[in-house]
């Protein structure tokens, strides 16, 4: 419109100057007929022009520009919910990866296209249930340090994800409980109320935990290990998830999966207090599809070779994590039982004890499908339920997970992400730590900061997404550092 007004004024002008032409008084009416081109210079500082007594006086008009708003930005630490955040509705997606070989023809289709739309819905809620955990584990790694409480750590989490979130019964909150097993204990493992717990130096945790909206779920996780003699194993793993990332994708069968990660898992050593431990895939523990309100939907990932045949599909959600071990490599049932989960596919089944019947009721109203720790209950107000809880587990109703265990004294570490399917590419939800450092990072100008020698400073390349940026480390530990904490995916150079 800005273009068609200029147009229009310019004609006016050559209108009037031709009428100037012909009347030889011309010059003074058009001067007369020609609007001002600027109504705030227009002012009368004496009477007005038909002499009228009280003419008052035309005060300059100012155009004050509105300030635009400054967009909401997250507290430290986060308690601003997240759609607070992203006032349009629309969250970041995760990293995108293209599908490979004889599925590339995925990426342009547009029936493919139109499918995603028609999905848009459904991946908004996955993308904010991954905001959400992303946000939490950013802050969690900045604050877990050695001689915490395992259940003050874990209440902190669950908090902030439950403000976060707007936790809403079983709209939107926590997936699972917040597992933190240490060292050989695997999986399945958080504090009940009363334990006293503290993370030492020399401990391997690994933090999992889980959000959802309306029932899509996300599940990631990561170790956290301050011994440096640990990351090899950390690596090892960390590695492996990406490689089954990369690996997965339509029609892409689960056992070859499982063969690459395991190829990537055991080419890794680790040295312990001077003895030398090949990093082995823990050969019972899997991966796995997730469904709406089921964090296992019925399909596994390997992190072994000789797994099924079976193909991964379009549009399916699946965990894909992997656990390095130290030990025995095989995970048994042991210690005091902390997870527990209803049943998906359990029908109505008659209970006798009361007790039993009113803990079912919390139960469907409060977790659903979704997974429960004994400290949920407690938040809830439950008292003396052990007995109702054995019930549930006895009948079938519920389903027990006590921790997962490898032999005593090794060490396990695991990394975990959620992926999609989706039928023009794959989308990991996740956004690389990478990011959040390029923006927190102290920036200089290369051109102000006087280096006398170039091996004063580490220098590598990072790429993140489709950039790529040059860092300038001043020391060669902590360059060592910062490459050993960023994900194996990204170039180094």
């Amino acid at each position: 419109m800005e273009a068609l007004n200029v147009k229009q004024n310019e004609e006016t002008k050559e209108n009037l100057s031709k009428e100037c032409k012909a009347d030889g008084n011309g010059a003074a009416s058009a001067a007369q007929s020609l609007p001002p081109e600027d109504d705030d210079e227009v002012q009368a500082d004496g009477p007005s022009q038909d002499g009228a007594p009280g003419a008052s006086k035309k005060k300059k008009k100012k155009n004050k520009s509105k300030k635009k708003k400054d967009p909401l930005q997250q507290t430290d630490p986060p308690s601003i919910p997240v759609d607070e955040l992203f006032p349009s509705g629309e969250f970041p997606e995760g990293e995108i990866q293209q599908y490979k070989d004889d599925n590339l023809w995925r990426t342009t289709s547009e029936e493919k296209r139109e499918l995603e739309r028609l999905q848009k819905p459904i991946y908004n809620s996955v993308r904010r249930a991954a905001e959400v955990h992303r946000q939490v584990r950013k802050y969690m790694r900045s604050i877990i340090k050695p001689g915490m409480l395992m259940i003050d750590l874990c209440e902190t989490l669950e908090n902030m994800v439950r403000k976060l979130i707007k936790e809403n019964g079983l709209q939107a909150g926590i997936a699972f409980p917040t597992g933190c097993s240490l060292n050989w204990v695997a999986a399945h493992w958080t504090p009940n109320s009363g334990d006293q717990t503290v993370l030492q130096y020399d401990d391997v945790m690994k933090l999992d935990f889980g959000t959802h909206i309306d029932g899509h779920i996300v599940d990631c996780a990561f170790t956290v290990a301050f011994n440096p003699m640990f990351d090899p194993l950390l690596q090892a793993t960390r590695d492996a998830t990406n490689t089954g990332i990369k690996e997965a994708g339509i029609d892409a069968r689960l056992c070859d999966v499982g063969a690459a990660i395991q190829e990537v898992m055991e080419s890794y050593e680790v040295e312990i207090n001077g003895k030398v431990f090949q990093v082995k895939s823990v050969r019972n523990l899997n991966g796995h599809s997730i469904g709406p309100y089921q964090i296992h939907a019925g399909k596994s990932v390997p992190i072994v070779k000789g797994g099924e045949q079976t193909k991964m599909e379009e549009g399916e959600f699946y965990a894909i994590e992997t656990f390095g071990s130290t030990g025995k490599g095989f995970v048994r049932e042991d210690l005091e039982c902390s997870h527990y989960m209803k049943n998906f596919d359990v029908g109505h089944v008659p209970l006798r004890v009361a007790k039993a019947k009113q803990l079912l009721g919390t139960i469907n109203n409060n977790f659903g499908t979704l997974a429960f720790c004994r400290r949920y209950l407690d938040r809830l107000g439950e008292t003396k339920y052990l007995m109702a809880l054995k019930n549930l587990c006895d009948t079938g109703i519920v389903q027990p997970y006590p921790p997962l265990c490898d032999v005593k004294g090794s060490y396990v570490s695991q990394f975990e992400h959620t992926i999609l399917l989706r039928p023009t590419c794959k989308e990991p939800k996740q956004i690389h730590e990478i990011k959040d450092f390029l923006l927190t990072a102290r920036r200089k100008d290369a051109r102000s900061v006087k280096i006398k020698r170039s091996k004063d400073v580490v220098k590598f390349k990072v790429r993140c997404s489709k950039y790529l940026y040059t860092l300038c480390v001043f020391d060669a530990e902590k360059a060592n550092k910062l490459k050993q904490s960023l994900p194996p995916e990204i170039a180094f150079s």
